[in-house]
C-alpha cells in the first residue's frame, strides 16, 4: 500500500557551491552543500538550522556567509560557530572542535532570530568565500565508484533503544530516530506503529507528520532528483505498544545510499514528562489524553534541542508520570521508573536492551524526582517524608551506580537535574546527592537545575511548553559547555 504526503518546499534549499581556488589551500572550499531549513517559526522569532557539507578537500575551518532578505530579520542566539551580523548579513566562523570537516563530512549549526513584517529564507551563501552559484565540481582525476545499493535496515543509522526481530527493528521509547539517504524524486518509509506519531524529515525539514500510521510504506514525493537526507523520529510516548520500522525505500529511478556516518558525540537524556516533551506543542494547558498524544514532540525537548546543537547521537529515555522511588500521586506502587530502564519494549515485562558496543555516552542527564515530591503523601503509602527522602537518595545513588558499570565508572559524566519550582524536597534532595558523590571522590557527578526563570509551563497539564524547551536547552547547552567532557 502506498500512501503518499506532499514534500514540504517553503522553509528548507538545498545550496550547490561552486569550485573556486582561494589563497589559502588549507582553507579552500573545492565544493559543498548547505542546507537551510526554518525548523520553527512563531509570532516574532524562528529557529533556522544550517547543515554544512564539504564535497570537496579536508577543511581545517570554515566560515561561512549568508543574506536575510529582509532587514527586520536577526540572529538573536547562536550555537555551533561564532556568529556576528552586520545589516542583513550573516557569519557564522567555525568552531575549535568543528572546524575540520573530512571529505563528505557534514556539520550542523543553528540560531534563533527575529523578525518584523516576513521571514523569507536566507540566500547567498558562500563558504570560506565561494559564493553559492553553481555546481559542485568532481575531480576528473577520481574514477567513478559503484557500490551495490543499500537496502532495509542495513542503511539506516539510529541511536536509539531498538531490537532487530526479522527485517524490521522494534522498539517503544519517545523520540527514536532513524536515519538514512536517498536518492531520487521520492523516498519512502517501512512503518508499522498504529500507536504513535513521528515525523518524516528531508534535508532537514519536516516533509510529513503521520499520526498513527497503519503498517505500510508511506512516501514523500515530488522531491527534486537529487540526493537527500531522510529521518524518521517518533514524536510521542506509547509505552503499552511496540513500534517496527523496516528502513527506507527509493522511488523508481532512484536508489537508497549507504547509511549516514554515526556521530562520535553521545548523550542519553533518562526522565519523566518534561524530558519527554510532554503537550509541549500544545497552545492550552486543558487536554485530553488524545491531545496529549497530538501535541508531544520529544524531537522538541530540551534533550533533542541540546544534543542537535553540539551534534551528538542521543537517546531520549523518558517515561511520564514516572519517578525513582515513587510515581505521580503514588500510582501503581512497586514499580518506578527503573522498573522500566533496561528495557527497550516497555510492554514486555523482563525484555532487556542488548547495550551495544557503539552506544557509550560521555554525558547521560538524569531528571527524575518531579513525580516522587509533587504531590501528598496518600494514606496507605509506605512513606513519610523523611523516609521518602531517604529512599530516593538511596535509589539516585544506586542509579548512578548502575550507570557507572554500564558506561565506565571514567568515561561519562552524570548530570544530576532538577526542577527548581517542583518542591523544596526534591532540590535539596538532589544537590546532597551530588555531594555525597563528589565527598566520595566522585568529582564526575554534576548538579544541574531550571525553572522559573523564563519559564510558561503554558504545554499540556502545565507543562513546560515549546518555549520552554528552548530556554532549557539554552541553559543546559550553557552549563555543558563548563563540564570536562572529551569529545
Amino acid at each position: 500500500m502506498k500512501r503518499s504526503v506532499a514534500a514540504l518546499a517553503a522553509g528548507t534549499v538545498a545550496v550547490g557551491l561552486a569550485a573556486v581556488a582561494l589563497p589559502s589551500a588549507s582553507a579552500a572550499a573545492a565544493g559543498c552543500r548547505v542546507n537551510y531549513s526554518v525548523v520553527s517559526q512563531w509570532q516574532g522569532g524562528f529557529q533556522g538550522d544550517v547543515r554544512i557539507t564539504n564535497l570537496g578537500d579536508p577543511l581545517t575551518s570554515w566560515s561561512l556567509g549568508f543574506d536575510f532578505p529582509t532587514a527586520g530579520q536577526r540572529i538573536t542566539q547562536g550555537w555551533s560557530a561564532t556568529w556576528s551580523q552586520s545589516g542583513s548579513h550573516v557569519t557564522a566562523a567555525s568552531m575549535s572542535w568543528n572546524g575540520n570537516l573530512a571529505t563528505n563530512a557534514s556539520t550542523s549549526i543553528g540560531f534563533t532570530g527575529a523578525w518584523s513584517s516576513t521571514n523569507p529564507l536566507a540566500t547567498g551563501f558562500t563558504l570560506n568565500g565561494v559564493l553559492c552559484n553553481g555546481p559542485v565540481v568532481t575531480p576528473t582525476t577520481t574514477p567513478p565508484t559503484s557500490a551495490p545499493p543499500a537496502t532495509g535496515l542495513a542503511s539506516v543509522h539510529t541511536a536509539g533503544r531498538v531490537k532487530v526481530v526479522g527485517d524490521s527493528a522494534q522498539f517503544s521509547w519517545p523520540g527514536v530516530y532513524f536515519e538514512g539517504r536517498v536518492r531520487g524524486t521520492g523516498v519512502g518509509v517501512v512503518l508499522n506503529d498504529p500507536n504513535s506519531d513521528y515525523e518524516i524529515q528531508v534535508d532537514g525539514a519536516t516533509a510529513a507528520t503521520l499520526v498513527n500510521p497503519a503498517q505500510g510504506t508511506h512516501w514523500v514525493d515530488n522531491l527534486t532528483n537529487a540526493e537527500h537526507s531522510v529521518r524518521l523520529v517518533k514524536r510521542n510516548e506509547s509505552p503499552w505498544a511496540t513500534g517496527a520500522f523496516g528502513g527506507f525505500v527509493a522511488a523508481t529511478g532512484g536508489a537508497v545510499l549507504a547509511k549516514p556516518a554515526a556521530r562520535t558525540r553521545q548523550i542519553e537524556f533518562i526522565g519523566d514528562s518534561h524530558t519527554a516533551g510532554y503537550g509541549n506543542m500544545s497552545t492550552t494547558r486543558d487536554c485530553t489524553g488524545d491531545q496529549v498524544n497530538r501535541t508531544t514532540n520529544a524531537d522538541q525537548s530540551f534533550g533533542a534541542i541540546t544534543a542537535k546543537r553540539l551534534g551528538a547521537d542521543y537517546q531520549i529515555n523518558a517515561f511520564s508520570g514516572r519517578g525513582m522511588v515513587r510515581n505521580y500521586n503514588g500510582g501503581e506502587p512497586g514499580t518506578s521508573y527503573r522498573t522500566y530502564y533496561d528495557r527497550a519494549l516497555l510492554a514486555v515485562d523482563g525484555d532487556v536492551w542488548p547495550v551495544p558496543a557503539s552506544w557509550r555516552p560521555q554525558l547521560i542527564v538524569v531528571g527524575l524526582g518531579i513525580n516522587d515530591f509533587s504531590t501528598a503523601i496518600n494514606s496507605g503509602e509506605p512513606w513519610t517524608p523523611d523516609s521518602l527522602v531517604a529512599a530516593y537518595r538511596t535509589a539516585y545513588h544506586g542509579f548512578i551506580d548502575k550507570l557507572r558499570a554500564r558506561y565506565g565508572a571514567n568515561a561519562v559524566i552524570v548530570v544530576v537535574s532538577a526542577y527548581m519550582s517542583n518542591t523544596t524536597a526534591f532540590s535539596d534532595a538532589t544537590q546532597q546527592i551530588v555531594r555525597e558523590r563528589n565527598s566520595q571522590g566522585d568529582s564526575r557527578v554534576r548538579h544541574f537545575s531550571y525553572g522559573e526563570s523564563g519559564i510558561d509551563l503554558l504545554g499540556c497539564h502545565w507543562h513546560p511548553s515549546r518555549q520552554d524547551h528552548q530556554v532549557i536547552a539554552n541553559q543546559l547547552s550553557t552549563f555543558i559547555g563548563t563540564l570536562p567532557l572529551t569529545w
